[in-house]
Formats: C-alpha cells, structure tokens, sequence
C-alpha cells in the first residue's frame, strides 16, 4: 500500500473508466434489447410527457385535404331527437353520402344491438350499397398466449372476442375495428393495423377504409406495409403511430344534421375519403392529447387513415429502435468515460451537453416524422454515470488522503510557516531572489565528547529535544529554521515576508537563544554533569534565496557572504569565550539604542576567508566550557 502514490492514481482511474465503461455497456445493452422488443416497462410513463413536448414544440400541422368526417354532433342529434340516430334517419344519411361518390366511406358506429326491422332493411341495404365500412370493437385477454398460432407477423395484440355489427349489416360490407391503444394517461399513442383472434388477423377500421379509398388490398411487406402503393411504417405488431395533427376541427368536419338538411354540395364530399362518427359531448369517445383535453376518437381514426393513405404517418419501425439503441450504447459509454476521466466540470458539462443533443435530436426527428426514444439512451447513462461519479469520489478522496499524508510527511521538512507558503504557493523560489535577511547560526561546545558517553541511541534522543527547543525559540520570534546540521542550526528572518522589524527579531531570537537552551542544558537528564556550552553567531545582510538541488530534489537554502559571515561569527565566538557574538551591521539593522542591551563588550575582528575586519559586539561569557 505505501508503494502506491505514486502508481494508483493512474492506473486505478483507467481501472475504474473500465468497469464503469463495462457497466455502462451492459446497461445500455439491456435497455437497447428491452426496448428493441418492444416490453413494457416505466420508461414508457417517462417517454410519453416528453413526447407530448415534442407535439408540442412542433405544433400542429394541417390534416390531408381529401379526408373529410361527418360528425354526429350536438345539432344532428338535436334535429334527430336524440342518439344514437334512429336507424331510418341513419339509412337517409349513407343513401345522401353514397350518392356524392366518396372515394371510400366508414361509419365509426357500432350496431351492435337490432332496430326495427324496416328501418334495419333500409339502412342494411343502404350500406350495401354504398360498400361502406362498419365497426367492430375488440375485447382483448389479459394474459395472451405465445405467438405459436398462424397469424401473418408475430406480436399482432391478441383479442378475446370482438364485438361485431348485427349479422344483417355484415353482407356486403367491410368490417374494422376500432381500438385505439393509448399510454397510462390516456393519450392515444398507436393504432393496431392487424389484431390476431385465434388463428385469424383481423383488419383494423382504418386500414380497410384506407384499402377501400386506393382500391387495393393491403400489403405486407420487410419493415411495414403498403396500401395502394403508399408505404407505411408501423411499429412492432403492426401498431401505427399516431402523428396526431391538433386540436379537434383539425380534420375537416361537417355536421350530419347539414348533409341531412342538404346544406353540404355533394363536391364537398366526391372523391374523399368519409368517416362518420359521434363528436357530441356524452355520446362520443374522447382523448386527452397535448392539443386538446376531449379529442373524439372519429377524429383519432381519421388520422390513422390520412396516414395510410398519404404515406405522412409517424415512424417508429424496428429501424428507428436501432437508432435509439446506437445512440443509447456511445451516450451510456462515452458519458461514463468522460465522468471516469475527464476533469470534474469538464466531464458534468459534456454529460449535459449530451443529453440536450440527443433531446433535441429527438426533436428535429420529430418534426420530420421521426419517432426517436427520448428515454431509454439518457436512462441507458444512469448506471454508468452513477458508478463513475461514485467511484471517482471515492479515488479522488483516496488520492486526496494520499496527499494529505504526503503533505504532512513533506511539512516535517521545512518549517511549518515555509512549508504553508510552499503549499500556497508552489512556485515559491523557483527563481533565485536575492534580499536582506537577519542570519543566526548557533552549535554546541563539547557536544563530540557528549555523544561518545551517550552512544547512538541518546544522542539521537538528545538532539531531538535540542532541536525542538531551538525551532521553537527561532519560530516564537518569527523567525525559520532552514537547516539543521547535527549539534547545530541556521535560522533566517525575512525570507518569506521582508519587514523592516526582522533584523530586530533576528537579534532579540539570539540573544534568548542563550538562556533558554542554558536552562534546558542544565535540566535535561542527558546532560546532568557534563559540561556542554552554547555558540551562537548573528549577522545582517544581503543574500540570494533559493532552491537548490537537482530537479528531483530541491531544498530552500540562502548563500552569500553575509551567510559565511554569520558562520565564522561562532568562531570568533569560540575565541572570545563568549556565547553571542553579533555584527555590528545586525546592531544597526536592528533600530535598537546603543546600550539598550547589554553586550560585554565590542571589537573588530578578523573573520577568516575575508580581507576586511568586522566589528562584532559579543556577551554572555560565563560558564564556556572548551570546545
């Protein structure tokens, strides 16, 4: 474990993109496969309002021209004492229809229940005549079975039983149903083409009326189904998306009570495609759509029709569920990579810049007809993103104990207030600077003979206690201590913050450095009895700080002659029998009073390796032992 950090971050982050890369593919599988079958499941209930979104956006669009319904509205029922129409009144209605020539005509009414017997032979014959198209409704199984019987494409919905017209309506007629599938909030969604009972498929109302209105039978073919040459894309079992086109009256509508009185011109109708149906408040069918809260359900079959018959349907066919898987595998992979890897906001901001793209490729789609999953590719990225986010706050909180232990083990190196600057500011020295600075050098007298009694272990003791005590003393004064050099140490002021009291401290620290590490000499159990004195030189003056060492291995250090001056001082020292020995230069850097602190004495000296003498001040003779 000690060995790792500098090894893990690396290789434990591309581990980690790897399992969160694996986990991400999986889950876009899984959800790809799920949904190119078509099952069920709660990403429905979340694509729905974000397709409402889409109609929304859109708008509405113009239905075809030549699909015209002939609503049972408020009037006609009024006019007609009441609904549904008597049967009389019904035969009038398809007898005034048939005769405008309509290209094809469909009654989204269900007979299911016999009328008197003359009025039924009128409106029997009536349909007849005009070939007209009757519906049927389809109850279907809650449990359906596997698709073993033979039906013409498998997953077709599976009905219990249908509710047909009269046996007497039936000869000569054509016969669809009318289910419209809807999502959980009742929005119609699809309507199915084929519907299977047993072994039979059954045709669907708008499918017969759009096969009527091209004179042709419908047929199957690899990924749709052609009516009259127009090709059509449904979706898995044959179920027709809804393209809904807006609110009701969006379809061109005429009421039945105007055909019956005669105000409709039989041009309005010739050549068009006709659907009667209820529109009356409590006596139709109605939707909730994003256009209007009470849609009729005529109008919902209208539009399936218009699809068959132009061709301008919504697509959603197996080809664009292998879009929504594509898209769901590179977004579930590419975002768990980017938050594995990638920088924290750069890896946030390209996962949301994603997931708009793909919303609003949803929606250009759209508005060309193209029904695009919204949910299953953002749903596909959950499961990678969570694991790499979670992941990479788990490395990044590691990675970060790791430093906090390296920055503490580093911190032992330096003085507390160099290694706090350091952190702040990494680049601290990078570039020698060259400044003035208060220099205090100090060692011990007598500390060889010291270390011969106590032996490896007790001076390795002794010099710890004697080290803490100097680092303290030098820290108390603002002062740092660069350097310890075994039974010695070099203390700077002014390196990090220069201040025009740091010769003063310099000076101050020296001269407490005396008494304090005398007292400590004189009560620690190490040195009880054995004679161990104190040198202490200071001086002021200019240095160059800076880094020194290879690029691997660097340490903050000052050099110059006021540094060697500060080093010879503890000869002079030794020479003068006296522990402190300062510059004469530090006295006047210091601001402080001739007199103010009492030396025992001045002189200039020779210091060794320099031409010029220097004046020194120096005190604190007594108790010297030899060197």
């Amino acid at each position: 474990m000690r060995a790792w950090p500098r090894a893990w971050p690396r290789e434990g982050r591309r581990t980690h993109a790897a399992v969160a890369a694996a986990l991400a593919l999986a889950a876009s599988l899984l959800a790809a496969a799920w949904h190119r079958d078509g099952r069920a499941s709660v990403l429905d209930r979340l694509e729905s309002p974000l397709l409402d979104l889409r109609f929304l956006l859109v708008g509405p669009e113009p239905a075809p021209a030549d699909l015209v319904i002939v609503a049972l509205d408020d009037e006609a029922i009024r006019e007609a004492g009441g609904y549904p129409l008597p049967r009389a009144a019904m035969a009038r209605l398809v007898r005034i229809l048939s005769g405008a020539r309509p290209r094809a005509l469909g009654l989204d009414l269900l007979f299911l229940d016999p009328g008197p017997a003359p009025d039924d032979a009128a409106l029997a014959e009536a349909l007849k005549d005009a070939g007209a198209v009757l519906a049927a409704a389809a109850a279907f199984r809650a449990d359906p079975p596997g698709a073993a019987e033979a039906v013409p494409v498998p997953g077709l919905p599976v009905a219990e039983r249908v509710r047909w017209p009269i046996a007497r309506f039936r000869d000569g007629t054509g016969i669809g149903l009318v289910n419209i599938a809807t999502d959980h909030a009742g929005t119609p969604r699809h309507v199915p083409l084929l519907l299977r009972l047993g072994d039979t498929a059954l045709p669907s109302f708008p499918l017969r009326l759009a096969a009527q209105a091209a004179r042709a039978e419908p047929v199957l073919e690899a990924g749709g189904i052609a009516v009259g040459g127009v090709r059509s894309r449904p979706d898995l079992g044959l179920n027709l998306p809804i393209r809904l086109h807006g609110p009701r009256g969006t379809v061109r509508t005429v009421s039945a009570g105007a055909v019956l009185r005669g105000e409709v011109e039989a041009e309005e109708l010739r050549n068009r495609i006709v659907v009667v149906g209820a529109t009356a408040i409590g006596a139709a069918d109605t939707f909730a759509t994003p256009y209007d809260p009470v849609l009729p359900g005529v109008e919902v079959l209208a539009t399936a029709i218009g699809h068959l018959a132009t061709g301008d349907g919504l697509v959603r066919d197996a080809a664009t569920r292998r879009i929504d898987a594509g898209a769901a595998i590179v977004l579930a992979v590419a975002s768990a990579l980017a938050v594995s890897l990638a920088p924290a906001g750069l890896a946030v901001a390209v996962v949301i810049l994603a997931a708009l793209a793909w919303l609003a490729a949803t929606v250009i789609a759209f508005s060309s007809h193209l029904w695009l999953s919204a949910t299953v590719p953002l749903a596909a990225m959950i499961p990678g993103l969570l694991y790499g986010l979670l992941g990479r706050l788990g490395l990044d909180r590691r990675r970060a104990r790791d430093l906090a232990r390296s920055e503490r083990a580093l911190r032992l190196f330096h003085p507390p207030a160099l290694a706090a600057r350091l952190a702040q500011d990494p680049g601290f020295l990078a570039a020698p600077v060259t400044q003035e600075v208060g220099i205090v050098f100090l060692d011990l007298s007598g500390f060889t003979r010291l270390s011969e009694r106590l032996g490896s272990q007790g001076t390795d003791r002794f010099l710890r206690d004697f080290h803490g005590v100097v680092g303290e003393e030098i820290g108390r004064h603002g002062g740092l201590v660069l350097s310890f050099m075994g039974d010695g140490a070099l203390a700077v002021f002014g390196l990090l913050d220069p201040k025009p009291g740091d010769a003063r401290q310099a000076l101050v620290a020296a001269d407490s450095l005396v008494p304090r590490i005398r007292s400590w000499l004189g009560t620690h159990t190490l040195t009880r009895g054995r004679p161990v004195g104190l040198r202490v030189g200071a001086h002021h003056g200019e240095v160059v700080a800076s880094r020194l060492g290879a690029s691997d291995h660097q340490q903050i250090t000052v050099a110059g002659d006021s540094v060697n001056v500060a080093s010879r001082l503890m000869e002079v020292a030794k020479d003068l029998r006296a522990a402190l020995v300062v510059s004469a230069d530090l006295v006047a850097a210091s601001g402080i009073a001739p007199g103010a602190m009492p030396f025992e004495g001045e002189r200039s000296v020779a210091i060794r390796g320099r031409a010029q003498p220097l004046s020194v001040a120096y005190r604190w003779t007594e108790r010297m032992a030899a060197g």
